[in-house]
């Protein structure tokens, strides 16, 4: 497969799980869809789970250096989990996904690894404790999906 716009849910899936995802297309985009499809299969919690431990497995696997700005970061994991999370659910009346790589492209607006300076300062990001521990942002909160009352 030629970049990561090609790969089927499955395929997806199993080169992640099995560390064989190209490094070089391992971006914004493959994240985006793996926690898209982690979040469709499972609880919030145990999507999370899945997503932290296999990035940190695929890390380990592909010699991705863990440095203070390198490599796994919890605080960047959550709040895009969450992000993810909370668009998903918000969009899937109207803008129904039949796969995480359509889901990406109703959503362009999660393709840009910058969207996490619309909730965090620098200094909040950098801050040593976000590598290993989940910090709140300090510019914005996070969004929440709450489902509209239907009964109006």
């Amino acid at each position: 497969m030629s970049d990561s716009t090609k790969w089927s849910d499955v395929n997806l899936l199993e080169a992640f799980e099995n560390g064989t995802f190209p490094r070089d297309q391992w971006n914004q985009r493959a994240h985006v869809a793996v926690a898209y499809l982690f979040l469709c299969a499972h609880p919030f919690d145990d999507a999370l789970d899945r997503l932290r431990s296999g990035i940190q497995s695929y890390n380990a696997a592909n010699g991705i250096a863990d440095s203070p700005t390198t490599g796994y970061n919890e605080t960047t994991t959550v709040a895009l989990v969450r992000i993810i999370d909370a668009v998903r659910r918000a969009y899937a009346e109207v803008f129904p996904a039949a796969s995480a790589m359509e889901f990406c492209d109703l959503h362009p607006e999660l393709m840009s690894k910058h969207i996490l300076r619309l909730f965090y300062s620098p200094e909040r990001r950098m801050d040593p404790r976000a590598k290993t521990s989940f910090l709140e942002p300090d510019l914005a909160p996070l969004p929440e999906y709450q489902a509209p009352d239907r009964l109006r």
